[in-house]
């Protein structure tokens, strides 16, 4: 068994997917529950942590939702940080292509985001089922930026992103920021996203109820008069009737700077690589071989 303070000496490794160690599982013996298995609890995992958060998650409120005794759950698991590391690797399955096998609940982010295909399409179905799991589940972008999230199912989304910008045809040099843009754009607008999502389901109100509840509070306080007359200006500027449609808005359209930026850098890098093939191997380090989980 890996001991928390072992790790704590080795930082680097600290990870259930660099442990060296048979994974855990079978039938009952030794005071082990025959109905439990590692894929069995890490559901139990999501689910407590979709209600509860990281702050309310616990080894023992696990227990209590599987029936059985906290100690049983260390069969399976040595560490509270391992079971999280598979609940986020199992939420990052969500996004697996819909080829990708049978096994797990999905959410498909379309066909457009395998590989063939135009790259701007593809670039936007990964956006935005990326965007929808930060919010499905708010919990996964801290423990994104916690874990080394190096899952298998991770690892496999981070794969498919660097297709498809090798795909754009951006020098080698020039991929790493392409993805850095298009990802940190997401994760930053959905984790926002999914905060205020949670934040009215907590308060009782709608999305709708909540936004014009805090515009009138703004409205109706003077030392902010002067900035809310800037803001509702936007506001009036940008359309929909719901926060919704705003929301889906400013998405689409940030999105797609984004993707008219990445147009322009390849027509600025001049001859190289066709637009819409691989990228040409060059020095240096190749993201689609050395490049880190596409995380948070």
């Amino acid at each position: 068994m890996v001991r928390a303070a072992d790790r704590a000496g080795r930082p680097a490794r600290s990870s259930v997917w660099l442990e060296d160690r048979a994974p855990r599982g079978g039938g009952a013996r030794g005071g082990r529950p025959s109905s439990l298995d590692r894929d069995r609890i890490t559901g139990a995992a999501v689910r407590l942590l979709d209600a509860e958060g990281p702050a309310g998650f616990s080894m023992r409120r696990l227990a209590a939702e599987l029936n059985v005794t906290a100690m049983s759950v260390y069969w399976y698991v040595d560490t509270k940080d391992d079971l999280l590391e598979l609940a986020l690797d199992a939420a990052y399955g969500e996004l697996e292509p819909p080829d990708a096998g049978e096994g797990s609940v999905r959410h498909p982010v379309g066909d457009a985001a395998g590989d063939g295909g135009d790259w701007r399409d593809r670039l936007r179905a990964l956006a935005a089922g990326y965007r929808a799991l930060l919010v499905r589940h708010p919990w996964v972008s801290p423990l994104a930026g916690t874990f080394l999230n190096i899952g298998p199912h991770s690892m496999a989304f981070s794969q498919r992103v660097q297709q498809v910008v090798r795909d754009t045809g951006l020098p080698l040099r020039d991929q790493t920021g392409a993805i850095a843009a298009v990802l940190q754009f997401v994760y930053g607008f959905g984790t926002i996203e999914g905060h205020f999502v949670q934040r009215c389901a907590s308060a009782g109100t709608t999305q709708d109820e909540y936004f014009h509840q805090a515009m009138t509070a703004l409205a109706d306080q003077p030392r902010f008069a002067e900035d809310h007359g800037s803001v509702a200006d936007l506001m009036k500027a940008r359309g929909g009737d719901t926060v919704e449609e705003m929301r889906e808005r400013d998405f689409t359209f940030a999105l797609e700077l984004l993707v008219a930026g990445i147009e322009a850098m390849v027509a600025r890098s001049g001859p190289g690589p066709a637009q819409g093939g691989p990228g040409r191997a060059g020095p240096g380090r190749d993201p689609g071989r050395d490049g880190p989980a596409a995380d948070g």
